[in-house]
């Protein structure tokens, strides 16, 4: 088990290295709009779950995704040179979709407001 302060530290240290990596080094036609949300490793620092998010429809998610994966071996190697671990950890991609659920989220609410509003025109004001 490793310190959390280490564990806390390698995370931010890959995910800096992979946003970076994805932005400037990366040359893939497939890439879109793509940010690294979060990093997360096991206790045994072995695995690394990299969080993403993607500017755009289905069909760009899906073709990032592939990009990702396919770039796996890449950005493992690129995130080695830069952690200082007797071992490099596995690499996972997880989609990350909670700035999907925050506009869901906000429009449902703003519409319960607006039926407020029409109910009692009075409802929800600033004062």
């Amino acid at each position: 088990m490793a310190n959390p302060r280490t564990k806390a530290r390698l995370e931010a240290r890959i995910q800096e290295r992979v946003a970076t990596l994805l932005e400037f080094e990366l040359n893939d036609p497939r890439a879109g709009f793509i940010t690294v949300t979060g990093v997360t490793l096991t206790e045994d620092l072995s695995i690394a779950t990299i969080l993403y998010s993607v500017f755009g429809t289905d069909a760009d998610r899906s073709k990032v995704q592939h990009m990702l994966e396919d770039a796996t071996g890449f950005v493992r190697s690129k995130v080695g040179r830069v952690l200082r671990v007797r071992r490099i950890p596995v690499i996972k991609w997880r989609y990350d979709d909670t700035v999907e659920l925050q506009d869901r989220m906000e429009r449902t609410i703003r519409e319960a407001m607006d039926r407020d509003r029409e109910i009692n025109p009075d409802a929800h004001e600033e004062r």
